[in-house]
C-alpha cells in the first residue's frame, strides 16, 4: 500500500501541474475524490485494527502481571512489534491522506482559474 500511494501521489502531482484544460482537470479531479474515498476507508480500517492490537496488547500485559509465564512475555513482545508496525503505517496513512486534501485544494484553486480565463475569454 505505501508504494502504491507514494507512486500515485507522485503521478496526481504531476498530471496536475501539466493539466492544460478544464475537462483534463476535470476528469483528474474525480479519480482523485475516488482515490480520497478509498484511501478514507483504508485509514479508517487500519485505525481499528490498531485499536483492536491495542486492546488485545492491553488484556495480554494486565494478564502478565498476575501470571508469570515466559509464553506470556513472547506473545505481549510480538503484539507489541505488529502494533508499532501497524502505528507506522496508521501514521504514513493519515499524513498521506491529508496531503490528498491539499492536493484537492490545489486542483480546485487550479478549476477557478480555469473558469475565470474562460469567462475573460468570453
Amino acid at each position: 500500500m505505501t508504494k502504491y500511494l507514494k507512486a500515485y501521489i507522485d503521478s496526481v502531482e504531476k498530471k496536475l501541474a501539466s493539466c492544460q484544460s478544464l475537462s483534463e482537470l476535470n476528469t483528474l479531479f474525480d479519480e482523485h475524490k475516488d482515490k480520497i474515498i478509498f484511501m478514507q476507508h483504508e485509514r479508517i480500517v487500519h485505525f481499528l485494527v490498531t485499536l483492536m492490537f491495542a486492546l488485545i496488547l492491553s488484556i495480554f500485559v494486565a494478564a502478565l502481571l498476575f501470571i508469570e509465564n515466559i509464553a506470556l512475555l513472547i506473545l505481549v513482545t510480538i503484539i507489541i512489534v505488529l502494533l508499532g508496525a501497524y502505528i507506522k503505517h496508521y501514521y504514513f496513512l493519515e499524513n498521506t491522506v491529508q496531503h490528498m486534501y491539499v492536493i484537492y485544494d490545489e486542483m480546485l484553486c487550479k478549476m477557478r482559474d480555469f473558469t475565470n480565463k474562460e469567462a475573460d475569454n468570453d
